[in-house]
């Protein structure tokens, strides 16, 4: 999947954070202001103040010169990353990562496989925006193949803007080369050589530009273009185990809430038993409208991946999640997850496998549904020769008086009769570089062999066999053998007798 990505920029974030508990602030100019080198110079401004010509890094007393009804509030050190990283953790509602970008005062979000949730990109940014707005404050947003493209398409191009997977050079070139964050030094001396645009700079070849700018400039086209990969330090560290279920209306019901759990707990838990793990601990985390998380935490005595048995855990602590005006965000985290014995293997553990009750009523469950199945258990016998080395069991629980032979490998097929096929063999008692089944050649990349069988002569007659575990190029396994000893001019004869897991 092609990765896309989403740059929000704040123009007003710290005049917006302010003017959202003092409405009368929105009509005025309002600027922050922070001593610099013995000097109280403007941070921060809101745009009633920009329309006036005040822009940030001006020095204050020149600024209230010119705009004396100017409002100004001190700053604080740190106070816009710390804004930023609490909007960031809002964000996580729509993808589950999220990074700061406190020098171009916004945030980045990795928006790859989250955008089909709100229909398409332009719905998704359209929710982004409009969510934050009604929080009070002012974004610019874009979605692109790469960091730098979508972060140069918000603050210099159309807002809400969607640049097309693999079209960021032509839809962005006529932009200004700021948008290739660069240092300040540097875009002068671009200006000077005559550089306005993008595409000016973007169409040069590399070698022109590494004799003449520094590593940073080939750098940052080389991330526009996507010839670069750029990672996003996440604010929360993204859990291997999670699943995240976004709501189309926020929901306030138990029932809702009980159903959004059972839904999470199915696409947990189908993961994890595909993996041969199960859960210790998992964390329900509530994302409520009014931007405050709730959440609850189970645990289990052993790994466990049983839908029915966890939801039942989460239904006792459901009476602890508090609505409020509505969940818009559910997030269901494997905190604790560990190897777990598939529950099939009991089946062949001799203390507790057939003996069980719930295993026999099981296979009468399944009898019962199709009378015509035949069910059979199978034990090890006395005998090296393969067709007798195994035998059906009298009863369900009969007691396995042999063990099973470990020390050389058997197939898990074995196929009775075994099937002629047509082997090529590079000199005597090598193995086979490939052979013929069932009209398909099948090459074979490595093999283990051979392993002599000889016939029990007091039973019946024949060749010995010499097997062959071979594995062919897709890695399928096979168990083939030569029926007696090569033979010179006489074409040998060849069999399949099983297939591996």
């Amino acid at each position: 999947m092609k990765r896309r990505y989403v740059s929000i920029w704040f123009p007003f974030l710290l005049t917006d954070w302010s003017s959202r508990t003092h409405i009368a602030q929105r009509l005025a100019p309002l600027v922050f202001a922070a001593p610099v080198s013995g000097r109280m110079c403007i941070t921060a401004v809101n745009e009633v103040a920009q329309q006036h010509g005040i822009q940030v890094a001006m020095v204050l007393a020149d600024a209230k010169a010119a705009v004396p009804e100017l409002l100004v509030l001190d700053d604080k050190a740190d106070r816009a990353e710390k804004l930023l990283k609490a909007i960031g953790l809002w964000c996580i509602k729509f993808t589950p990562i999220v990074a700061l970008d406190i020098a171009g005062q916004g945030l980045l979000l990795e928006s790859t496989g989250c955008t089909h949730l709100w229909g398409d990109e332009k719905a998704y940014l359209h929710a982004i925006q409009g969510q934050l707005s009604l929080k009070g404050y002012q974004v610019a947003i874009a979605v692109a193949d790469t960091v730098g493209a979508a972060w140069a398409a918000a603050r210099y191009s159309e807002n809400l803007a969607v640049i097309k997977a693999g079209s960021q050079v032509d839809a962005l070139a006529h932009l200004p080369i700021a948008g290739l964050r660069l240092e300040q030094s540097a875009l002068d001396r671009l200006h000077k050589l005559g550089f306005r645009t993008l595409g000016a700079i973007v169409a040069l070849p590399s070698a022109a530009l590494k004799r003449r700018f520094t590593a940073d400039l080939l750098k940052r086209i080389d991330q526009f273009l996507g010839k670069e990969d750029e990672f996003l330090l996440s604010l929360r560290p993204v859990v291997p185990y999670s699943e995240r279920l976004p709501c189309l209306e926020p929901v306030r019901t138990r029932k809702a809430i009980e159903l959004a759990v059972e839904e999470l707990l199915l696409q947990l838990c189908a993961r994890l038993a595909g993996e041969g793990k199960g859960l210790r601990k998992a964390k329900l985390i509530c994302h409520r409208v009014d931007g405050k998380l709730v959440s609850i935490t189970v645990g289990t005595n052993r790994p466990s991946s049983h839908v029915p048995h966890l939801h039942r855990l989460f239904l006792q602590k459901i009476g602890d999640i508090e609505p409020a005006l509505g969940i818009e965000l559910f997030v269901l985290e494997g905190l604790m997850v560990h190897e777990a014995a598939s529950s099939q293997e009991l089946l062949w553990q001799q203390d507790t496998g057939f003996a069980a009750n719930d295993i026999a009523e099981l296979l009468d469950r399944i009898k019962g549904q199709d009378p015509a199945c035949q069910i059979n258990r199978y034990l090890p016998a006395q005998d090296y020769w393969p067709e007798r080395s195994i035998r059906a069991a009298a009863y369900l629980t009969e007691k396995i008086n042999l063990p099973w032979r470990m020390d050389m490998p058997r197939p898990t097929r074995l196929l009775h009769p075994p099937e002629r096929i047509e082997v090529t063999a590079p000199i005597p008692d090598y193995p086979p570089m490939l052979f013929r089944y069932q009209g398909e050649i099948v090459k074979i990349a490595r093999a283990d062999g051979p392993e002599r069988i000889e016939r029990a002569w007091w039973i019946d007659e024949g060749e010995h066999r010499d097997y062959y575990a071979v594995e062919d190029e897709q890695g399928k396994r096979y168990w083939l053998f030569r029926a007696g000893h090569y033979q010179g001019d006489h074409k040998s004869i060849w069999y399949l007798h099983g297939f591996f897991a």
